[in-house]
C-alpha cells in the first residue's frame, strides 16, 4: 500500500520541480541551500526503483485491461461508508497522501484482479451459489489440524460425545482462536478459503462438519449462528462480474498469479533508458519467481 503512496508523492515532487529552472534552489536556509538536482537525486536514490516498478506495472496492466471510474467509486464509497468521518485519517495512517492517491491504488488492484482472472472458467452455478451466500453472514468455530487422519480422529471423538472446547484445546493448531474455543466470529461470503466457505455454508446451525481440507490444513467446522448480511447486496446482474472475478482469482494459486503478472510485464517490452534500471523488469520477474 505504501509503495503507491510514495510513488504518488515522488511523482508530484518531480512535476513540481520540472516547473523550476535548471539549477533552481528549492530550499534556502542559514545551514545551506538545497538545489532541485540534489532533491531529485535524493528522491531517486531512496525511492526510484520501487516507484518505477509501480509505474511499469500500472502501464502494462492499463494497456491490456480497463477499469471504469464507476468501479473505483464503488470501492472507495464502501470504505467511506465503513469509516465515515474517519476516512481521511484512515487513508493517512495507511500511507496515502490523499484520496486521489488511494484511488490510483484501487485502480491498480482492480487491474491486477482482471489480469489474474483472465481466462479462468467460472460456471453460472458457481456464481449463483456465491450470490446466495452473500445474503447471509455466518458465525462459525473450527478445529484446525495438520492432516486428514487427525481430523478424522477429532470428528470421531466429537461423535462419541467428547466436548468441543476440550478438543479445541487439545488439537487445534490455530493459536489465534484456541482461547476463544475455536471461534472465528462473524464472516461474510468471499472472506474465507473457498473450500472452508463452501463447507460452512452447507451446514445447519449447530451442525459439525466432516473433515474439510483447505489451503491452511484440515478443519472440523461448527456453525454457531447465521444472520442476514449487514452489507448491501445488489441484484445478481449487478454483482455478477465482481463475483466471477473473485471466484476466478480463488482458482489461481499465488505462483500462477505471479506468472500471469510477469508475462504481462515482459510482453510490454519496456525499453528503460535509465542505465541503473536497465534490468529492472528482469529483476522484478526473477525476484517474484523466487519469492513466490
Amino acid at each position: 500500500m505504501k509503495k503507491l503512496a510514495i510513488a504518488a508523492v515522488f511523482a508530484t515532487s518531480v512535476v513540481a520541480l520540472s516547473a523550476c529552472g535548471s539549477g533552481e534552489t528549492v530550499v534556502e536556509s542559514k545551514a545551506g541551500d538545497i538545489s532541485k538536482e540534489d532533491y531529485y537525486q535524493e528522491l531517486s536514490d531512496k525511492y526510484g526503483s520501487q516507484v518505477l516498478q509501480t509505474m511499469l506495472l500500472e502501464k502494462a496492466l492499463d494497456d491490456k485491461y480497463d477499469v471504469k471510474d464507476e468501479q473505483i467509486d464503488e470501492q472507495v464509497d464502501k470504505l467511506k461508508d465503513q469509516y465515515g468521518d474517519s476516512f481521511e485519517s484512515v487513508l493517512q495512517q495507511a500511507g496515502y497522501a490523499d484520496e486521489d492517491t488511494f484511488r490510483e491504488s484501487v485502480k491498480t488492484s482492480l487491474l491486477q484482479q482482471q489480469a489474474i482472472a483472465d481466462g479462468v472458467d467460472v460456471s453460472d452455478e458457481e456464481i449463483q451459489t456465491r450470490y446466495d451466500h452473500m445474503k447471509t453472514d455466518l458465525n462459525a468455530s473450527h478445529i484446525l489440524v495438520a492432516d486428514e487422519d487427525t481430523a478424522k480422529e477429532v470428528k470421531k471423538k466429537l461423535d462419541d460425545g467428547e466436548k468441543w472446547d476440550d478438543l479445541v484445546e487439545e488439537y487445534s493448531t490455530d493459536t489465534g482462536t484456541v482461547e476463544n474455543k475455536g471461534s472465528l466470529d462473524w464472516f461474510t461470503a468471499g472472506s474465507m478459503d473457498s473450500a472452508f466457505e463452501d463447507a460452512a455454508y452447507n451446514l445447519k446451525k449447530g451442525e459439525i462438519s466432516d473433515p474439510v481440507e483447505s489451503s491452511f490444513g484440515w478443519h472440523i467446522i461448527r456453525l454457531d449462528d447465521t444472520r442476514d448480511t449487514e452489507q448491501e447486496v445488489g441484484s445478481l446482474d449487478d454483482e455478477r462480474d465482481q463475483i466471477k472475478t473473485e471466484l476466478a482469482i480463488q482458482k489461481v494459486d499465488s505462483a500462477e498469479q505471479q506468472e500471469k503478472i510477469n508475462k504481462i510485464l515482459k510482453d510490454a517490452d519496456f525499453d528503460i533508458k535509465i542505465d541503473q534500471y536497465k534490468d529492472l523488469v528482469d529483476n522484478m520477474t526473477s525476484t517474484s519467481k523466487t519469492s513466490g
